[in-house]
């Protein structure tokens, strides 16, 4: 038999974009209501796997019964539990032996992407990230939306505590029950799918990601935009910049954990499974790359949408500059003919007006056309 075959098939299916994912979900992402206060439990699957296959139960197991089983005739349990309140969690912790300091991380989420090895289980925490659709990026578009998975790993229990609304790892565990020979790897197969199946997730954010930077970039630097507000594309750049602050903040963590795995042995981690692991590092290197030169790119926009308003607002000044230069010949000469002396030069001469307002409409005339092909008009 085979060492593993072609593991990365077995785990995800080719990598669609999340722009033609209606909502942008991207693949197999499932969203769940929210569970209510009635709510019984946090438990959303909870399954016993021997051999590669999911046993087959007559009711849904608790993890109390799936865990005796277990210990009892052998294979690896997998909960899956969303958003579990300290109390709903505290048994499950005890009858698994988990580290207090973990099981106060999975209650409380919030937490930096990590990997912390116990006695008898690893801790690995992941961020999820969805791309938000909009017809339009503004200023206040909510551009990615982040979740949490937490994962427990030991030698014969693996558990997930998801956090937020998206994320859902139901379709990664049928394509893992779909590939017995996969799942009899145990929890570190597991671990495995879904780090890659995370990163996957990273990969078509900054695919789309991508797609909106151009589309600022376009905008700021095409020619003869009129009719836009001020200030409008520095808002959107600086909201972009923030999301992909976040991005970065789930992203850039990861890698040394993903790392840890592929580089050093671990009692817990299948031999097999644990080459693969450097692949999800180098995607998620990948990532981070792309996170850095989309932040650098986005300075540089800024700075030219700022120097563009500046060249702007000098423009806008010479214009105000010339025609108070003109103005001011005409406000002369009405300001001079505006004082009441009877014996003022000319002010008795028949052709006074017409010749003094012909030398005034002259004179403006020739301080616009000289300041309009200096270019100030």
């Amino acid at each position: 038999m085979s060492m593993i075959r072609d593991l990365r098939s077995a785990v995800r299916p080719a990598r669609p974009s999340l722009r033609k994912h209606q909502g942008g979900r991207g693949y197999d992402t499932v969203y769940e209501p929210a569970r209510g206060p009635a709510a019984a439990s946090a438990v959303v699957d909870c399954a016993i796997y021997r051999d590669g296959a999911r046993l087959a139960t007559d009711q849904p197991l608790t993890p109390h019964e799936a865990m005796r089983r277990v210990r009892r005739d052998g294979g690896f349990v997998w909960i899956g539990l969303h958003e579990p309140t300290e109390a709903e969690f505290a048994g499950i912790a005890g009858e698994f032996g988990l580290h207090p300091l973990a099981v106060e991380d999975a209650v409380q989420a919030h937490q930096r992407p990590k990997l912390e090895r116990y006695d008898d289980s690893l801790f690995t925490v992941f961020k999820t990230v969805h791309y938000v659709e909009h017809d339009e990026l503004t200023a206040n578009s909510e551009v990615l939306e982040t979740g949490e998975v937490m994962c427990f790993t030991g030698r014969d229990f693996f558990i997930t505590v998801r956090h937020g609304g998206q994320g859902s790892l139901r379709a990664l565990r049928h394509r893992l029950q779909d590939d017995p020979e996969l799942l009899a790897k145990g929890p570190s197969a597991v671990l495995h799918a879904i780090a890659d199946h995370v990163v996957d997730g990273y990969i078509a954010v900054a695919d789309a990601l991508q797609d909106d930077i151009d589309a600022v970039e376009t905008d700021v630097f095409s020619p003869g935009r009129k009719g836009t507000p001020r200030g409008t594309d520095a808002g959107r750049i600086y909201q972009l910049k923030r999301e992909i602050l976040e991005f970065k903040r789930a992203a850039s963590p990861l890698l040394r954990p993903m790392q840890l795995l592929s580089e050093r042995p671990m009692r817990l981690i299948d031999p097999d499974i644990q080459k693969y692991f450097r692949d999800v590092a180098d995607h998620v290197a990948r990532v981070q790359e792309q996170v850095v030169g989309f932040d650098e790119l986005l300075n540089s926009i800024l700075q030219a949408n700022l120097a563009q308003a500046s060249v702007a607002q000098n423009e806008d000044m010479r214009k105000i500059t010339s025609w108070a230069a003109i103005i001011a010949v005409p406000t002369m000469v009405c300001g001079v003919y505006g004082m009441n002396f009877d014996h003022m030069p000319e002010t008795h001469w028949r052709y006074g007006y017409p010749v003094i307002l012909s030398v005034t409409v002259a004179l403006c005339l020739g301080i616009h056309r000289t300041l309009k092909r200096n270019g100030w008009l």
